[in-house]
């Protein structure tokens, strides 16, 4: 029977319901229910959050019926329920109308589905007056909060709006702490971890699971989950693109797998992989959902480019601040940058996968260069190199530069031909491979195709020769001969927003 794939759907109630394909998280929620109460999770969009807390709902709503088949059905007193307020910042419309406002209607939205008035002045006072109201109603609450940061995220290009919403919520929250008799679980997810002097300071005993090993699978999905719960689909793409199951799980892996957050497994990108088997095509799902204007523009101002390898401390992965945003730390939080390997409080972080590489690279180098259509450009140098024709490859590397005004060129001459040909040259990765090593103020690459290696320099304000010569100076290609492929070493000679000259040696 063909599965169905709850895409968009996050609502555990209508997921099981409708007989979606459900991978079991369960009993890492039963871990969390069973061992803590005050919890906090950071995780990019279309992660599963907002299902994560549906399913929290449902278990403490006693709904027992909607687990039938799932690890916890039998783990846990069904009859024990306790009330739930669900709150999605997702969902109130405060972009043009007052954050204040809308928070306080849709708290009085939920509370009138317990004949409850909430009263106050202020947010904290209005949370306070339902938890307690709720409390003598049915006794202690639960409280699930998706989200909470969206107000504050919206506005990163208007810090001043940011921070008066940042206020707010801090407001909001700072009645937690005082009322933990009356709450019996309390569960806060997001895509960024700002300060907890920000904005936590009154809710200082948040357990931030972001980064436990316990954890690191509780949204996303393992290898194994990967091959259990859609192994049809795997067969089937298999024998459409007519490879092996092995070479097929490969590329899966290669294109969505590589997410990190503790713990030594990496977990897919569950959106990518819903759509992936649901389309039985390759593509890039999760990117195409959200482009990353504002972080990319960041990386624009600062002309960073290389996020290969990009080192953090402890405190900087977790933190940041509306008035003065690391954008490395939001690349991470946002789930462009997954972390690598951690040495000691250093963490190194990278790109999860070919999705998000590819993708970010494309954009990136679509601002960078003003230049739209980046993808064909791209393959189409690729081309060029295979045909040998290389006066339309230094065409294609002039498309690149042109579109550049010309005084932002020439205020960052030479930083601006390392990263048009250090981006351009990496997404070649998409097609062939492609080796891309980097020092400051250095730019080496070497592409494979299957009949060559082509070693290629630049050189800015110097002669193709000159480019040539340091290839040959340095043995760039040393390791390439006696390899049964032609071996091309390419000079490029660059002045004025040009690739001027171009000069090819074959060994």
């Amino acid at each position: 029977m063909i599965q169905k794939y709850p895409i968009g759907i996050q609502d555990f109630g209508e997921l099981r319901r409708g007989g979606y394909v459900y991978i079991d998280k369960t009993a890492h929620i039963f871990r969390l229910i069973d061992q803590g109460k005050y919890y906090f999770l950071s995780r990019p969009r279309r992660f599963g959050k907002s299902l994560l807390l549906s399913t929290m709902k449902e278990i403490f709503l006693g709904n027992q019926a909607l687990f039938k088949g799932l690890w916890i059905e039998d783990k846990i007193d069904w009859q024990r329920k306790s009330p739930v307020i669900h709150l999605s910042f997702a969902q109130l419309t405060y972009q043009t109308d007052d954050l204040k406002l809308r928070l306080r209607q849709e708290l009085q939205r939920l509370a009138d589905a317990f004949q409850i008035t909430v009263t106050g002045d202020q947010p904290g006072e209005w949370m306070r007056s339902f938890i307690l109201q709720l409390y003598e109603q049915q006794g202690q609450v639960v409280i699930l909060i998706d989200e909470y940061d969206k107000p504050i995220i919206d506005f990163l290009e208007q810090p001043e709006k940011a921070a008066v919403n940042r206020d707010m919520l801090k407001n909001f929250y700072s009645v937690i702490k005082d009322l933990d008799p009356y709450i019996r679980f309390f569960f806060l997810t997001g895509v960024s971890r700002f300060s907890k002097v920000s904005i936590f300071s009154d809710l200082n005993n948040l357990h931030d699971i972001t980064i436990h090993p316990q954890y690191a699978a509780l949204l996303g999905y393992t290898q194994a989950e990967l091959e259990q719960y859609f192994d049809r689909e795997i067969d089937l793409l298999a024998q459409n693109e007519g490879v092996s199951r092995h070479e097929m799980l490969e590329k899966i892996r290669t294109w969505y797998n590589g997410y990190l957050w503790g713990g030594k497994e990496t977990v897919y990108n569950p959106f990518s992989v819903l759509n992936l088997m649901s389309q039985q095509q390759f593509g890039n799902f999760w990117f195409a959902t959200g482009t990353p204007t504002f972080l990319v523009k960041k990386l624009r101002e600062k002309f960073t480019y290389n996020l290969e390898e990009v080192q953090l401390s402890e405190i900087q992965l977790g933190n940041f601040q509306v008035e003065n945003v690391d954008e490395m730390a939001l690349l991470f939080q946002t789930g462009y940058l997954t972390i690598q390997n951690k040495i000691e409080d250093i963490y190194t972080l990278s790109y999860p996968n070919r999705e998000v590489r590819h993708a970010l690279l494309q954009f990136m180098l679509s601002d960078f260069s003003g230049k739209k259509q980046i993808s064909p450009l791209i393959f189409n140098m690729l081309q060029y190199l295979q045909r040998r024709n290389y006066e339309q490859f230094q065409d294609a590397l002039n498309t690149l530069l042109a579109n550049i005004p010309y005084e932002q060129f020439m205020e960052r001459y030479e930083a601006f031909y390392h990263a048009i040909f250090f981006m351009a040259f990496s997404l070649m990765q998409t097609y062939t491979q492609t080796e891309v090593q980097t020092a400051k103020g250095r730019i080496d690459v070497v592409v494979y195709t299957p009949d060559a290696f082509f070693v290629i320099e630049f050189k800015v304000n110097g002669s193709a020769a000159e480019a040539l010569a340091q290839i040959k100076a340095k043995g760039y290609h040393q390791k390439y001969l006696h390899q049964n492929r032609e071996v091309v070493l390419i000079g490029l000679g660059c002045a004025e927003k040009e690739v001027r000259e171009l000069i090819v040696e074959v060994l």
